[in-house]
């Protein structure tokens, strides 16, 4: 079928909405642990010490993420203060101009029609947008090695481009992996370089080898990724081992990380990622195997195709494995399939969206199943019951959106029927990822921390019994002292031992002799304490922690 184009100024206007709609809900819900919360609380923590070598999480080293994400949140929180949008910015950015820069590329690349399709795919897949909405270093990785892919491709596939631009697009490819790594470890150096290997030899383009910049690139890379990691280590002699053996090599080939699952993992992942263009996925991997418009144009398919399928079999290989690992294919292989839709057949699309129709009501039959009515606790029995509606009223958003799209290819009018579908699949995820604040509010200790902040002055002892919930130091904007519980902070404890208590033995003792102290606990813990006679003065609880203060 005809592929229709938008013009610049109609994509000028929906990248204006898009970003209303992006940015303009980032504060609405609470931080939840543990990501969010963590990586938030390491950006304060660098605005209150000064310190923005080393990171801390809870006043304790942690070396297990490099620090890009951290200064980035914690220059948002400096100019614009401490709240749930600013510590969600930059992920909100990085996705944002992911879905710019995929537009940029694919409209240089190929045609203003593909360009439109592919922007449209990326920003309204349900992980892509998800991750984009949740202070996680998942997304700053994905958007540094896109940039370091696009950046690549204009370089040396922009036909007639003058030599100093495509120097410079070089460059910004060399400078965009350094900053990946900086995101979030040699993982964005590794992909990208096996990527072009495998390219190098399967097209038998050696010439390229001579056209990669390899002297001012590689002396940029270093000048960018580099400082960081010497100054660092220079501070923390045991950092290289930590971060480049434990966090890398043990991650990657051992369950040491305790995230273990099985090989296929990543493939009801990627399905629930790609939700509404799951059924355009083969077809768009196909284009990566078929002859495009030029030469030119099928390599840069041939490429995209290798991305997706190395880091998708890289990370499925892996003994550490989570949701967002696989989250760097999906600009790629959004052009893919943005590339398919341009050859699609109306009818292929009309039956896409009459089997997704069916489905989705499927998915509201099944809905209406489920729920929080497996729990005892009311306040989670009625949160699981709130968030079923948000549910809800997407997947009649997403209904009605099929519908119409379904009407216009009657038509047949591509153009509109598109935005129909890809509108009402990215509004349908919003407000799954909104509705979630129904459960996220119970989960995180924004409200126990309101009421208790006020108690407290910057001296005074608070403890974590057996636990730690990474919200706790954000909101009450106040480190605790570890009592018998390290978990992801067990190596930063090593190092400093005296920033907390190993048992419960020294912390009575600790408890007794303080004046003023508060002390976290769950529930069981504080029976446990009370059948031990420790004084306690119940100053909050609920179903899930309990606050106490020495009486």
């Amino acid at each position: 079928m005809p592929a229709p184009s938008f013009s610049s100024r109609s994509a000028l206007v929906m990248m204006l909405l898009l970003a209303i709609a992006w940015f303009g809900a980032l504060d609405y819900r609470t931080l939840i642990k543990t990501d969010e919360a963590r990586y938030a609380e390491i950006a304060r923590e660098m605005v209150v010490s000064g310190d923005w070598i080393t990171p801390r999480l809870n006043g304790i080293k942690y070396f297990e993420k490099p620090p890009l994400q951290y200064w980035m949140t914690a220059l948002a929180f400096k100019n614009f203060g401490l709240h749930e949008w600013t510590a969600r910015l930059w992920t909100a950015l990085t996705g944002f101009l992911g879905v710019v820069l995929l537009w940029f590329t694919a409209r240089r690349l190929f045609t203003p029609a593909v360009a439109a399709n592919s922007a449209l795919i990326l920003a309204s897949s349900p992980l892509y947008l998800g991750m984009s909405q949740m202070n996680t270093l998942d997304m700053g990785l994905c958007f540094f090695m896109q940039a370091t892919l696009c950046c690549f491709l204009l370089a040396h596939f922009q036909a007639d481009l003058d030599p100093r631009l495509r120097r410079r697009w070089m460059l910004l490819a060399w400078a965009s992996m350094a900053l990946a790594v900086l995101s979030k470890g040699l993982v964005g150096m590794i992909l990208p370089g096996g990527v072009l290997t495998l390219y190098i030899f399967a097209a038998r383009d050696w010439a390229l080898l001579r056209k990669l910049e390899w002297s001012y690139g590689s002396l940029l890379f270093l000048l960018i990724a580099a400082p960081w990691f010497i100054a660092v280590s220079v501070i923390n002699p045991e950092f290289a081992h930590f971060f480049f053996i434990h966090e890398h090599f043990e991650r990657f080939l051992t369950k040491v990380h305790m995230r273990y699952e099985p090989w296929w993992y990543f493939l009801p992942v990627f399905a629930f990622g790609m939700l509404p263009w799951l059924g355009f996925v083969l077809q768009g991997l196909w284009q990566g195997l078929r002859p495009q418009g030029n030469a030119q144009q099928t390599l840069v398919a041939r490429i995209l195709l290798l991305w997706v399928t190395l880091i998708f079999v890289f990370f499925s290989l892996s003994d550490s494995k989570l949701a967002s690992y696989i989250l760097p294919i999906f600009p790629a292989l959004a052009l893919l399939i943005g590339l398919y839709l341009t050859r699609a057949s109306v009818r292929a699309l009309r039956w896409q969206m009459a089997i997704w129709c069916v489905l989705a009501l499927a998915l509201i039959a099944v809905l209406s199943q489920v729920g929080g009515n497996d729990t005892d606790v009311e306040v989670m029995r009625q949160a699981a019951t709130d968030y079923r509606g948000w549910l809800y009223v997407a997947l009649v958003i997403w209904i009605g959106g099929l519908a119409l799209s379904y009407a216009w290819l009657r038509r047949p009018q591509f153009r509109p029927a598109l935005l129909a579908f890809s509108v009402s699949a990215f509004l349908a995820c919003l407000l799954a990822v909104l509705g979630h604040e129904n459960l996220g509010r119970i989960s995180s200790t924004k409200t126990l921390s309101a009421q208790i902040k006020p108690l407290l002055q910057a001296d005074t002892p608070f403890y974590s019994i057996e636990t730690f919930d990474h919200t706790l130091p954000f909101y009450l904007q106040h480190t605790v002292i570890l009592v018998a519980h390290q978990n992801e902070l067990a190596y930063g404890l090593q190092q400093e031992p005296e920033r907390w208590i190993p048992t419960l033995d020294a912390f009575v003792q600790r408890w007794n002799s303080d004046t003023a102290p508060f002390a976290f606990m769950q529930p069981e813990t504080y029976l446990k304490l009370a059948t031990l006679s420790v004084p306690m003065k119940v100053v909050y609880e609920d179903h899930l922690r309990v606050v106490v203060t020495k009486p």
